[in-house]
């Protein structure tokens, strides 16, 4: 990679001295392959594909895995249904701090910049039982890719917003824990992304170093006395990671925490404060910057309370979808322009009183849509991760009628006319279809439909 910035790799130089040339000629080769499995969808030892032969395991993330090759992740059912993620390694150290800070108690928190997705995920995944995640992301094209991607991990506690972190001011001490991947010069990822050598300069550094304050200035209010507020980037310059750390903690008087690891080729930041640097050509992943910040007990001012929700009558649930749902108790039912989804019920006031601040555009999982009194099953549902699968029609596919399906197409089936089949493939469901007796009407979303040739297949 012989077209990097001089001003970039000087700067390198500096930071790395005598690891320079190792560093730079790390970048020279390709990135390697990690993926992060959704383990309430699929285990590894679950995976029927000869491309992920050779797994290794992410050292500070259980669920995380290296690929020898990188396989087509596009023709790959599991993919589809949510059963892993494609993130990349360095990246999933989100994980390791997340099991020092959460203690088991329900929260709340902000990925405040969510697209496309892989920290949000991983939140999903490990926040105690009773907490809220509120994924947000401000441009319209990426918020709809974190859409599709949340809806198919298949959780219940998310909402998903699309707003300006200004408009979050409105929200006081709303919340436990906020994470801020922040714009950045993006450093850390130019040998998988050309675009970023390209549109590297010194005055677009000036100008991320000013959006991150910017961001985090907006966004600060929101977090609660004693919350976590963790930052992080995808750069090297110290500008955009340990000066901002510094500022914040000049700015607000927020406390550094110690993140514990046993990880050598995780090199410290270079300052008093902690934070935690990811080289590739001393870890098996990108270039990655993470600090973790502890809010002033003593801020002043009240918190944001949500308004409580006063309803005339509660939603009964039509008995087929009642049969689908675990402990429906615990949820709180909502039907929304004759669309019903769930929301955990402990959380049902503050996710409502949100609409009241923010763009939210979508919520909990959406499970039907009742026309004319009759029930069509939604997407989101067929991707639920607590889906009782045990009280479905399932029809059990092979690959290529997978991928078929998830290109919305027709395919053979055996049931009675009018039945609801959710299509699953290595146990994980895919999405809904209707049986018309002897073929499926498709009900998998046009927008999310592989739109590749299959192998073997001309078009």
């Amino acid at each position: 990679m012989n077209n990097l910035p001089s001003a970039f790799t000087q700067r390198m130089h500096r930071l790395l001295q005598t690891e320079t040339d190792r560093f730079l000629d790390v970048l020279q080769k390709a990135a390697p392959v990690s993926i992060r499995f959704n383990t309430a969808k699929l285990a590894p030892a679950g995976v029927r594909c000869s491309a992920w032969e050779g797994m290794r395991p992410v050292k500070w993330c259980p669920e995380g895995l290296y690929l020898d090759k990188r396989p087509l992740f596009t023709l790959d059912p599991y993919l589809h249904g949510g059963g892993y993620y494609v993130q990349e390694a360095s990246s999933m150290f989100l994980s390791y701090i997340l099991k020092q800070l959460l203690k088991g108690e329900a929260v709340r928190v902000l990925d405040l910049c969510a697209a496309p997705g892989g920290k949000s995920t991983l939140l999903a995944s490990q926040l105690p039982d009773g907490s809220l995640l509120v994924s947000n992301e401000v441009i319209r094209s990426r918020a709809v890719i974190l859409k599709e991607n949340l809806i198919k991990w298949g959780r219940d506690h998310v909402v998903i917003t699309q707003n300006d972190p200004a408009d979050f001011k409105k929200l006081n001490q709303a919340f436990d824990l906020i994470l801020v991947d922040a714009p950045c010069s993006g450093e850390g990822m130019f040998r998988k992304d050309r675009e970023a050598i390209e549109e590297w300069s010194e005055a677009n550094l000036h100008l991320c170093r000013e959006r991150q304050k910017r961001i985090i200035s907006d966004i600060w209010d929101s977090l609660k006395p004693g919350g976590y507020f963790i930052y992080s980037t995808c750069t090297y310059n110290p500008e955009e990671n340990e000066r901002i750390v510094e500022w914040i903690q000049e700015k607000w008087g927020a406390e550094s925490i110690k993140i514990e690891h046993p990880f050598p080729e995780i090199t410290a930041a270079e300052t008093p404060l902690y934070g935690y640097r990811f080289y590739p050509h001393k870890v098996e992943g990108e270039g990655f910057f993470i600090s973790v910040l502890r809010k002033n007990e003593t801020s002043g001012g009240g918190g944001w309370k949500a308004k409580k929700i006063r309803l005339s009558s509660p939603l009964r649930l039509p008995e087929e979808l009642t049969a689908l749902l675990p402990d429906v108790a615990a949820l709180a039912i909502r039907n929304e322009d004759s669309r019903i989804l769930i929301l955990p019920a402990s959380q049902d006031d503050f996710v409502y009183a949100l609409q009241q601040s923010l763009r939210v555009i979508y919520k909990g999982c959406e499970v039907a849509e009742l026309i004319h009194q009759k029930v069509k099953r939604l997407p989101p549902l067929a991707l639920y991760a607590r889906l009782n699968l045990s009280n479905c029609l399932r029809d059990e596919v092979d690959l290529e009628t997978a991928l078929r399906f998830l290109k919305k197409e027709e395919i053979p089936v055996s049931a009675k006319a009018g039945e609801w089949i959710l299509i699953t493939y290595g146990g994980i469901g895919l999405g809904w279809g209707k049986s018309l007796g002897n073929r499926l009407n498709n009900y998998y979303p046009k927008e999310w439909r592989i739109r590749m040739e299959l192998p073997g297949e001309k078009i």
